[in-house]
């Protein structure tokens, strides 16, 4: 496989986006994302075609968030998970302000659920891939990652059905 900056372009941005929805972190996905690719071409002549590049590229990058993660501070990653992505727009300033706080909740709430409920979220969610690609980055099946990603869904419906009677 020849690694050239068009294969650089079409899958940074997935990469970035998997290793922000691991890290919470925008410097260290931008870090971890530089990694990826420097492995990825060190690597690219056992690339055999058997999975997409895609699902190749971000089965590298969770192993070097791992390293990663052996390697420093782990409270580090306690920063803010509305960094995720940039939802200001040209919105008005309170309707910004309201989706963000509603997004942070959800975030938080993201965060609290358990293994591999959050990282199958966060996948989805943040890394906007399809329940195949996590299925073969975890080692599970399309189903399982559908199945699992469906559960998470209706426990942060119900999380959020309870906080709205709680309010009333």
């Amino acid at each position: 496989m020849d690694f050239t900056e068009e294969i650089y372009d079409r899958y940074a941005n997935t990469v970035y986006k998997y290793l922000l929805s691991l890290t919470r972190d925008a410097d260290a996905a931008e870090e971890l994302t530089q990694e990826t690719f420097f492995r990825a071409i060190k690597a690219s002549d056992r690339f055999d075609g058997s999975s997409k590049v895609s699902t190749w590229l971000c089965a590298i990058a969770k192993r070097a968030h791992l390293e990663y993660l052996r390697k420093h501070d782990p409270a580090r990653y306690a920063g803010d998970p509305a960094d995720l992505e940039n939802v200001l727009t040209t919105e008005s300033a309170e309707h910004a302000a309201v989706k963000n706080e509603e997004r942070l909740i959800l975030m938080k709430r993201l965060h609290a659920m358990p293994e591999p409920a959050r990282e199958v979220m966060y996948l989805r969610l943040a890394g906007d891939l399809s329940f195949r690609e996590i299925g073969e980055i975890l080692g599970k099946t399309e189903n399982w990652a559908r199945v699992t990603f469906y559960r998470g869904k209706e426990r942060l419906r119900k999380e959020t059905e309870e906080d709205g009677k709680d309010t009333l």
